[in-house]
């Protein structure tokens, strides 16, 4: 469908340009150097043939292919985000190509003694005998999302180059400052005008995911007393001690390295301590609602608690939703999940339907009125260095978006 060597380089191309995101920042995007690729990307988009090629003021990109038939279907579109996560750096990205790999370990980096290897990712193995795109150990890849807008881009390119595919009109979007929280933020559902949409943005071949994580944020603030040591006794109170109090009353076997699957958790993911105040900064995540909402309460109840045993306020809480589980917003839309399924069974590719253990802009849309399921994009290990991606699965799922185009199409 799509050359091996032209998918390669379109993709390479991309993950060469930093789009590393900044939580930090207030700014859309949240970093100068993401309009680097967005600008590219616009260029290559009406190169390629796209009409209605736009990017705004928050460097948002839409585009549009017209429809080629004489009656009505849906107006379909695909997303992907082009920031990179903060968690690890995006600079200088330098990929490797490993033709035909052979099951066994590889060297990443010599200097370094990186090496990814089938002990730790057993994933590989699936893999024996596929190009993989990897990293040189020392920055990540990108693929989480530049793989997804290859695909995107790819897709668009062989159905303009291919207008005997029947298709519907398709709208296109490419987003900032996804790894941040903010991708769907000011995303203007109005202006892209699809019925639904699909985020390529999964990691292994055949994901299809539309439930994902509740999500909020907690800020635990303690105060303390501090006083001299030497005359602290019935005077001083130390937050940390505290703060530890509340940490041992959570339940221990509820956090991210004790679950899977559907559990939730919390995640203590930042401590910042002195005797005069803590700060304790936690992740509540669940994919039940009346779950998530008691875990919530959990918290405050647990503060209340121990402000009760001091017999002051040292504990507040500051607790902010994030985002909700798509599920409840999909279900009543369930066929474009159907067609997404049985657009992989025609690719020969066999559905992988399973929650999703943490967000994407789709949770995000759908709640924006744009219901928008995510599919797999192809890479493994995202945020990291030992970060891959197989091409033989991009190009799948190039073949997944054509697919559910015809499927769209059809009367």
């Amino acid at each position: 469908m799509i050359h091996k060597e032209d998918l390669i380089k379109r993709f390479i191309s991309y993950v060469t340009v930093d789009t590393e995101s900044d939580p930090e920042s207030n700014t859309t995007p949240s970093t100068a150097k993401q309009w680097d690729l967005a600008n590219a990307l616009v260029k290559e988009l009406k190169q390629i043939g796209m009409q209605e090629v736009t990017i705004d003021a928050n460097a948002y990109i839409m585009a549009t292919l017209p429809s080629n038939l004489d009656y009505e279907v849906p107006t379909i579109g695909f997303i992907s985000h082009f920031d990179t996560t903060p968690d690890f750096t995006g600079a200088n990205v330098n990929p490797k190509i490993i033709e035909n790999y052979d099951g066994k370990d590889i060297v990443l980096n010599e200097d370094q003694n990186i090496v990814l290897s089938p002990d730790d990712f057993d994933d590989l193995l699936l893999y024996k005998g596929q190009t993989l795109i990897t990293t040189d150990g020392t920055t990540l890849l990108g693929a989480d999302d530049k793989a997804g807008i290859a695909e995107i881009i790819s897709a668009m390119d062989y159905l303009i180059r291919h207008p005997e595919i029947k298709h519907g009109t398709i709208r296109v979007g490419f987003t900032p400052d996804e790894e941040i929280g903010r991708g769907a933020h000011k995303f203007d559902v109005e202006k892209f005008g699809a019925d639904w949409a699909y985020t390529m943005d999964g990691s292994q071949i055949g994901e299809l995911e539309y439930e994902n994580f509740n999500a909020a944020g907690a800020v635990v603030s303690v105060k303390g007393k501090i006083v001299h040591p030497g005359y602290a006794k019935g005077k001083m109170i130390n937050s940390m001690y505290i703060a530890t109090d509340f940490i041992n009353s959570l339940p221990r076997l509820e956090t991210p390295e004790h679950t899977e699957d559907r559990q939730g958790f919390f995640h203590l993911y930042s401590i910042n301590g002195e005797v005069d105040s803590t700060k304790l900064q936690y992740i509540i995540r669940d994919h039940d609602k009346g779950h998530f909402e008691a875990r919530k309460e959990m918290i405050q109840k647990l503060a209340d608690e121990l402000n009760s045993q001091y017999e002051t306020e040292a504990i507040t809480v500051e607790i902010k939703d994030q985002y909700f589980n798509m599920r409840e917003k999909i279900e009543p839309v369930m066929h474009i999940v159907d067609i997404a399924e049985q657009a992989m069974k025609d690719a020969d590719i066999e559905p992988i339907i399973k929650p999703i253990r943490g967000g994407t802009d789709g949770s995000q849309l759908s709640f924006m009125g744009l219901p928008c399921p995510n599919i797999f994009a192809g890479g493994h290990n995202f945020h990291g260095r030992y970060e891959y991606v197989p091409v033989e699965s991009m190009q799948k799922a190039i073949e997944v978006i054509v697919n559910i185009v015809k499927i769209v199409a059809k009367k």
